[in-house]
């Protein structure tokens, strides 16, 4: 692919949709049951699959630190702590979170990390990261959310944190359904069921900041997810949410921006049993703001693509430094997937200017 002025060409990937058939075989291990996800925002952890992993290449860590014109102005490393509430542990937010995994064709590794910024000021990180299987076998679904809180709001690592576990609750209980239309390619369908759904998790956050006394347009957050198959016949990737951040595809050693066009949010009535403030008895202290523009794709992987999906403290210094797209790509491209440490060393190469926190998932596919 041709390159401008070293920064990567950015193309609309049309020739990445297709259409799959309906068959499974997959992994089995444990099961994320929708109702108790609360605690996976507090430990750094590895997805086991039923299938050994070949053993793993050498894998060195990344030499650089940073790239770019200089180097950035605050330490590399984590140093002031946020401030803690003695009643309120659960609400406390790790620097650092690895996870990864191994289904079929694919591998994922994700990370979530403080930024620069907030580690200097001792500020909590915005960003969350919810990674859970729902299902066995072929018929498994997996999730990858992730949501960044309003900034300069003391309880956005709290929204952020429950928008995930909300849309990961409603994807466990959706699974079965979703699984089914992912394998027969059903993308209307999707579209249609997952729009709604991301919907209605942004108007429980409004719900929320109203028995908090909170404006809604504080404790609210972006939402950015992805729908993987453990089905090792099925080359379906799913990505959805609302708000900014990045979707690049790595091919043939280039980074491809393929973030899709926001569309108007519906507006559907929620069902009988998932009522909002008014029906809960909570009188908004403002109104809800619209609902935010949603964005979707359905896409077929090609072996030995790279998807990555991204929150803006990445996608926004791999879009205006080509530095950064350039040393990803050479560490990332025509090889299996890196071990938890080595993506760790990757995603953590800082851009002088860029501070923010930094959350991203990537797919290798075999």
């Amino acid at each position: 692919m041709s390159q401008q002025g070293g920064r990567p060409a950015v193309r609309p990937e049309d020739d990445w949709w297709g259409d799959l058939y309906d068959d499974a075989t997959g992994d089995t291990g444990p099961t994320a049951a929708p109702d108790s996800l609360d605690d996976r925002f507090t430990s750094v952890k590895r997805t086991v699959t039923g299938t050994p992993p070949d053993p793993p290449a050498p894998e060195p860590a990344s030499p650089l630190d940073y790239v770019g014109s200089g180097p950035p102005t605050y330490d590399p490393e984590p140093t002031a702590l946020p401030a803690a509430e003695p009643e309120a542990l659960e609400e406390s937010v790790p620097d650092t979170v690895l996870d990864g995994a191994r289904y079929g064709a694919w591998t994922l590794r994700s990370v979530s990390l403080r930024g620069d910024s907030a580690r200097y000021r001792g500020e909590p990180r915005r960003d969350a990261l919810l990674t859970a299987r729902f299902g066995t076998g072929g018929q498994a679904l997996l999730l990858v959310a992730m949501a960044t809180g309003a900034r300069t709001t003391p309880e956005a690592h709290l929204a952020a944190a429950e928008a995930c576990r909300w849309i990961g609750r409603a994807v466990g209980r959706s699974h079965r359904r979703l699984a089914e239309d992912l394998r027969a390619a059903r993308r209307a369908d999707l579209r249609a069921g997952l729009h709604r759904l991301t919907d209605r998790g942004l108007r429980r956050l409004w719900s929320s900041a109203a028995e908090r006394g909170l404006d809604p347009r504080e404790y609210t957050a972006t939402l950015r997810c992805l729908l993987l198959p453990a089905d090792a016949d099925c080359r379906t990737r799913v990505f959805f949410g609302t708000g900014d951040g990045g979707l690049f595809l790595l091919r043939d050693g280039a980074f491809r921006d393929i973030e899709p066009r926001a569309t108007p949010a519906g507006h559907a009535e929620p069902a009988d049993d998932d009522r909002f403030t008014l029906d809960l008895g909570v009188p908004a202290a403002r109104p809800a703001p619209d609902p935010a523009p949603f964005r979707f794709q359905a896409s077929l992987a090609r072996p030995g693509d790279v998807l990555v999906m991204c929150t803006t403290g990445l996608a926004e210094p791999l879009r205006g430094e080509p530095a950064l797209g350039a040393h990803l790509a050479r560490r990332w491209s025509g090889r299996r997937a890196p071990g938890l440490a080595a993506f760790l060393a990757d995603t953590r190469v800082r851009v002088k200017g860029y501070a923010d926190d930094r959350t991203a998932a990537a797919v290798w596919e075999a």
